[in-house]
């Protein structure tokens, strides 16, 4: 899950406001009216509370958590390039995400350019600076480069890994969804099939294909609804998995139908979400073996208000925004075709209902995915979630810090979840 774009912190110079945020579909409704909505949304007495200034900022708040941003803030200084007699080095402006050990993507040239990053060269505190390798250059010329974003993504494409990949269409409500199929090394009935986060692509799946690869299993890395790739939704708002999971049922009833008897649902952050949705909600989930979650989102309302707090939003205007993606008048304000159940979608409070094994890989220092609900659920539930903690990954790096560590635990865990299950007569 990328950082909810376009907030910034509120102060009293730079409040984030309602007119900054993308315009919903037109509802013929005047200002008045929908403020009257959203009175009616939350009451006389909050209301009267909020007032107008902060229902707009609850609404910039709402309809910014649900509305896809195709293009990525680059954020990232590039000061240098150099040519070293070890190969080509970076110099970056060092952050809490440059100064990390570990194997990493730095996107360019509006996405265009890719680079994969490896080990600290060197560190100056004092310049702010960082000097790091360059493994490689998949696309763009990084010695004109002068900014970029940092990623998690730092493979693009399963050849990258030594694996062949074939492109294939989805059946997906709108139209097809385009997916990359990794055919495992020999036959199998057991398919993987990869659901990114919020904002990324289907490049952060790729991480998980060695583990999938090993354990025989086909992969099917996926596109769904409003990434992109796939068909926009009708309201083109995201559902934060209460939609997205019928194109995983989709995924999964193209796998059944090309010699899939079982799967296995990778997940990172929000597709964390979406895989948990489709575990519950769908016709096919007899069949779905296990569930590997990477960062995942367990609890919408706990991280609403993790990224309201960052934001120094006010708890009450946090709560009025989830309000009103929740609320069936909300819809007039937010662009929603129906209204986002979070309580559905809290994990935490249905904990002892989740009866498919889970693995969950989460960093102790996930800036944007609190830590602490994914290890609630384990702790309630410990007959089927496993939580295994990582430390310094951030959000959904836990691969890029140790990835000898995470394809370890994937790979013994889903083992044990694979083996052939005994006959219930057999001594």
């Amino acid at each position: 899950m990328a950082s909810i774009p376009g907030l910034r912190p509120a102060t009293p110079t730079n409040p984030p406001r309602a007119a900054g945020a993308r315009r919903a579909p037109d509802t013929g409704m005047s200002s008045s009216a929908k403020w009257a909505v959203g009175g009616a949304i939350a009451g006389g007495a909050a209301a009267g509370l909020l007032g107008a200034g902060s229902s707009a900022l609850a609404l910039y708040f709402a309809r910014r958590v649900i509305t896809p941003v195709r293009t990525r803030d680059e954020n990232q200084e590039i000061l240098a390039v150099i040519r070293a007699s070890e190969g080509l080095q970076v110099i970056l402006a060092a952050n809490e995400d440059t100064t990390v050990e570990g194997v990493y993507g730095l996107f360019f040239d509006g996405g265009r350019g890719h680079a994969r990053i490896g080990r600290i060269v060197s560190y100056s505190p004092a310049e702010r600076t960082v000097l790091r390798e360059v493994q490689a250059v998949y696309s763009g010329d990084l010695t004109t480069a002068r900014r970029g974003y940092w990623s998690g993504s730092a493979y693009p494409d399963a050849a990258s890994f030594g694996l062949s990949a074939e492109d294939v269409q989805i059946d997906v409500d709108g139209g097809t969804a385009p997916a990359w199929l990794v055919p495992g090394p020999g036959p199998s009935d057991i398919w993987a099939i990869m659901v990114h986060g919020r904002g990324a692509s289907r490049l952060e799946c790729l991480r998980a294909l060695r583990p999938a690869h090993e354990l025989g299993m086909t992969s099917l890395i996926i596109s769904y609804r409003n990434d992109g790739l796939a068909p926009s939704a009708p309201d083109g708002r995201y559902g934060l998995g209460s939609t997205e999971w019928r194109d995983v049922e989709a995924a999964i009833s193209f796998a059944v139908a090309n010699g899939a008897n079982e799967v296995v649902l990778f997940g990172w952050s929000m597709g964390g979400a979406i895989s948990l949705q489709t575990a519950d909600l769908s016709r096919h989930h007899n069949l779905i073996r296990a569930m590997v979650l990477d960062a995942p989102v367990v609890d919408w309302v706990n991280v609403l208000a993790h990224h309201a707090e960052l934001h120094r939003i006010p708890s009450a205007v946090g709560r009025y925004g989830q309000l009103m993606m929740g609320h069936p008048l909300g819809r007039r304000l937010t662009g929603l075709a129906a209204p986002v159940d979070l309580k559905s979608m809290d994990w935490v409070a249905r904990a002892v209902e989740l009866r498919t094994p889970t693995l969950i890989l989460h960093s102790v220092d996930d800036e944007y995915v609190p830590y602490g609900p994914s290890a609630s659920i384990a702790e309630k539930n410990p007959e089927m979630v496993t939580f295994e903690p990582f430390q310094n990954a951030r959000h959904t790096k836990e691969w890029n810090v140790d990835p000898e560590r995470w394809e370890r635990l994937v790979t013994a865990w889903l083992r044990r979840q694979l083996a052939p299950r005994k006959n219930p007569g057999s001594r």
